[in-house]
C-alpha cells in the first residue's frame, strides 16, 4: 500500500498545535534524564534501545529478529547486538522458529517479563501523577481519541514492505 500525498493547501492551525504537543511529549519522554529515572525507579539497567526492543517483544509473539528491526525501524545488526546484550543479561532467549527450523524467534524470559512490567508500571505511575488533575472523562475522551489518532497515522503511513501494524498496547506504553 504506498502512502497516500500529502495534501494541498494550508494545515490548519489545529493541526499545528497538535504536531507541536506530540513533538513536544515526544521530546519529554526521551530524554535520556528521563529515560535514565525511569530504569532507576523500575531497578533496570538498560539503554533506551533495549527498552524499545523489550517492549515491543513483549507485545508480540516470539519475533526474528529481522521482523524486530523493521517493526522499530532500525538495521537488522543493530538489533543482533541489542539482542545479544539483552539475552546476556537473561532478559530475553532465542527459541526455534515453528516455521523453519533454521531460523530463530526472540521471545521474552521470566526476567524479561518482570522488567517491562516494571518499566510499565513506572511508566504509568508517572502520567497518573502527571494527569492527577484530570477527570475521570477526560481520561477516557483523551485515550479514545488518542487511539483514533494513532490509528488513522498508522492508516496512512504503513510501509509498502510491513503490512503489520503494532499492537495498539505499543502506542500507549
Amino acid at each position: 500500500m504506498p502512502t497516500p500525498p500529502l495534501p494541498p493547501g494550508p494545515v490548519s492551525p489545529e493541526i499545528v498545535e497538535i504536531e507541536r504537543a506530540l513533538n513536544r511529549i515526544t521530546y519529554l519522554n526521551t530524554r535520556a534524564r528521563q529515560h535514565d529515572r525511569l530504569m532507576a525507579l523500575a531497578g533496570v539497567p538498560l539503554d533506551r534501545a533495549a527498552v524499545a526492543l523489550l517492549r515491543q517483544v513483549a507485545d508480540s509473539e516470539p519475533l526474528r529478529p529481522g521482523e524486530l528491526a523493521n517493526r522499530l525501524g532500525v538495521e537488522a545488526s543493530h538489533v543482533t547486538r541489542t539482542v545479544q546484550q539483552l539475552q546476556r543479561a537473561g532478559f530475553v532467549s532465542r527459541v526455534p522458529d515453528p516455521d523453519d527450523r533454521r531460523a530463530q524467534r526472540i521471545e521474552l524470559t521470566d526476567t524479561g517479563r518482570e522488567a517491562i512490567e516494571r518499566i510499565r508500571d513506572v511508566g504509568a505511575r508517572g502520567m497518573q501523577l502527571a494527569l492527577s488533575a484530570w477527570s475521570p472523562e477526560e481520561l477516557r475522551r483523551l485515550a479514545t481519541l488518542f487511539h483514533r489518532m494513532v490509528d488513522d497515522f498508522l492508516a496512512v503511513t504503513v510501509d509498502d514492505d510491513s503490512e503489520q501494524r503494532p499492537p495498539a498496547e505499543a502506542a500507549t506504553s
